[in-house]
């Protein structure tokens, strides 16, 4: 009953810094545009949008967290945890679709530079600086986690690079007339965006399609397993990823002939030391003995 407790205490918490930073970045959407409309600057109002962005990022990455505690159930027996992985991907390609739209408003200002006030957007991205470190700061241990938050967390951290690139930008006109920094930062701010979502969003498809997670060895597994002296080999291996912490492994276990109290009490070691060295929760062994002599590790299903 403590641990559950504390993982509901845990739970509310994140959820409460969400709702908090949903809140904080419309304050700061709205303060954007207004002075990017004013200012004339188009990296103001790109840095608004993508400000918005993150405001849609993040009510998806608040959805997705209560879906994934809910129970099991009949319908969906292995919950809704992939609703974190869907978060992600929607999040992620939102930021590159957004990328793309920042080098076509950026091309467009290199061909007709727009005079830009730069007084109002330092000031302006000054106060999106203060917000978004705000912001960043209070996501930051939630993201080392879950892929979710840490989508929604890379939103978060690129715009706060962003004001900092505009506030540099607003100086940079106003000691030398640079117009074109702002077409520029767009264009930097743009590719940074565009390199972090591509790799969350190639991470995310990867569980999405029960990819085994990178970390693991299929090889040290049956390493691990065979070192069991009742064990001949392990083979017919399966390994996914239902949710971005949550490993599935099933796999037939060839043993030598022995009492079903004998072989319960091996699986019960196999699947405790897979736990241990692997952090692997979900497994599922077949045991037989000599019914399958030639299958190799991976099962090739025609």
């Amino acid at each position: 009953m403590g641990h559950n407790h504390s993982h509901s205490d845990v739970l509310a918490a994140t959820k409460g810094r969400l709702i908090f930073v949903i809140l904080l970045n419309l304050v700061i959407t709205s303060v954007e545009i207004i002075g990017g409309l004013i200012s004339g600057s188009l990296v103001l109002i790109s840095d608004a949008l993508h400000n918005f962005s993150d405001s849609i990022s993040i009510v998806i990455s608040y959805i997705a967290l209560k879906l994934k505690h809910r129970k099991n159930s009949p319908r969906h027996t292995f919950g809704l945890k992939r609703a974190e992985i869907l978060a992600a991907v929607i999040n992620s390609a939102v930021l590159i679709v957004i990328s793309l739209y920042l080098f076509y408003e950026a091309a467009k200002r290199f061909v007709e530079p727009a005079v830009i006030e730069p007084g109002i957007m330092s000031i302006v991205a000054l106060v999106g600086l203060i917000a978004n470190l705000l912001a960043v700061i209070l996501l930051k241990k939630d993201s080392r986690s879950s892929m979710n938050i840490r989508s929604s967390y890379l939103h978060l951290l690129s715009d706060t690079i962003s004001s900092v690139a505009v506030l540099g930008g607003g100086i940079a006109i106003m000691l030398w007339d640079i117009y074109l920094i702002d077409p520029i930062l767009t264009i930097l701010i743009g590719i940074y965006i565009l390199k972090e979502s591509y790799s969350i969003l190639l991470e995310a498809i990867h569980v999405l399609m029960e990819g085994a997670p990178d970390n693991i060895s299929i090889e040290e597994i049956q390493k691990e397993v065979e070192k069991f002296s009742e064990v001949k080999n392990i083979h017919h291996i399966h390994m996914w990823m239902v949710g971005e912490n949550d490993i599935h492994l099933e796999a037939h276990v060839n043993v030598q002939d022995m009492k079903i109290s004998e072989s319960d009490l091996l699986r019960k070691k196999i699947i405790e030391r897979l736990h241990n060295k692997f952090d692997i929760h979900h497994i599922t062994l077949q045991f037989e003995c000599n019914q399958c002599p030639e299958s190799g590790l991976i099962e090739q299903y025609r």
